[in-house]
């Protein structure tokens, strides 16, 4: 039997765990050993903000550096690692959550300092609320400033034409796998993939483009301008829960945890074009959710200056009992 204790922040949790030695077989049982594991559960809170996907951060320490909320989990209390997520992120932010899910559990070696006798892992998680405002510490951070080649809602961001496809190029020099990879990700002579995000972050991580590949080798970090820069491997999980959230769009209805209960089909085809990082034809679109019957008119209209009042809708809950896959199919981005 081998014994495992497991700290999460000061609460040590012993972990049982069994060898099994098919008979007849002469195996040497490890003695018993303690090993240290630090568990933190961190938040991606994504909303949209005047049209911009934006994720909730708060300043890490006394590090000059953004970083996601994080809690810690009440061994005693906490039925659930869900329940305490919420918990401690209505304490913390003074968010209604309602929509939540896990991503990832993070624990590369990387992330403990050498030599501290601990693993530090990271469960995360995504969180979808509509705009509001946070209590005091916390405030929302547009997304494209953390991922601005994400962006392609008006063809391609500067960023991605001035400074990340130059610098892919380089880097891939005498090299055909990178080059490949490089153009698929990053679609280049391929299709753009809005759902490969977290890709295209691991790659130029790889190829020594954004600040965290310096930070976590503790050397300069040269001018990049490829976009904010977050603490540890944060911008990573941020990154993940986009690529989380704009496949989950193509098949589950999540973009309506963004929006009012009454809103206009405007606001939703912006809330949709916001996640996705492309825009979207106006009437294909109405043409596709009138087909995948996910709104009904409330009767209700909204007056907007300049303009014809514009009717109300709601989302029509119905909808994921009728079928297993109600969602938005994800166009390519529009090319200059």
């Amino acid at each position: 039997m081998l014994v495992t204790s497991i700290t999460v922040y000061d609460t040590p949790i012993r972990l049982l765990s069994y060898a099994r030695i098919d008979p007849g077989e002469e195996k040497e049982i490890p003695d018993q050993s303690e090993s240290h594991v630090s568990v933190t559960l961190d938040a991606v809170i994504v909303t949209v903000v005047d049209d911009e996907p934006s994720i909730l951060v708060v300043n890490a320490g006394d590090i000059e550096l953004l970083a996601l909320p994080s809690g810690r989990l009440d061994p005693d209390s906490d039925l659930t690692l869900e329940r305490a997520v919420r918990r401690w992120l209505s304490l913390q932010t003074g968010l209604d959550v309602t929509y939540v899910e896990q991503l990832y559990t993070f624990g590369d070696r990387s992330r403990s300092p050498v030599g501290a006798g601990e693993r530090r892992l990271a469960v995360g998680y995504v969180a979808l609320v509509p705009a509001d405002h946070p209590s005091a510490g916390s405030r929302w951070e547009q997304v494209y400033r953390l991922f601005p080649w994400e962006d392609h809602r008006s063809g391609p961001h500067s960023v991605f034409s001035d400074r990340v496809l130059p610098k892919l190029e380089a880097w891939a020099i005498g090299d055909a796998e990178k080059k490949a990879r490089a153009q698929i990700t990053f679609g280049e002579g391929a299709p753009w993939d809005p759902m490969r995000s977290l890709e295209r972050y691991e790659l130029l991580y790889e190829a020594e483009l954004v600040d965290e590949y310096f930070v976590d080798r503790n050397r300069p970090i040269p001018v990049s301008g490829l976009g904010l820069a977050m603490s540890g491997d944060h911008r990573r999980i941020a990154a993940t829960a986009l690529s989380r959230l704009r496949g989950k769009l193509t098949y589950r209805p999540v973009v309506f945890e963004l929006l009012p209960e009454e809103f206009t089909l405007t606001e939703l085809q912006r809330a949709v074009e916001a996640l996705t990082g492309v825009d979207l034809h106006k009437q294909n679109f109405r043409r596709l959710v009138d087909k995948g019957e996910l709104v009904e008119a409330t009767g209700g209209h909204r007056s907007s200056t300049g303009g014809r009042p514009a009717a109300l809708y709601r989302f029509r809950s119905d909808v994921a009992s009728e079928r297993p896959r109600p969602g938005f199919p994800l166009p390519n981005p529009r090319r200059p």
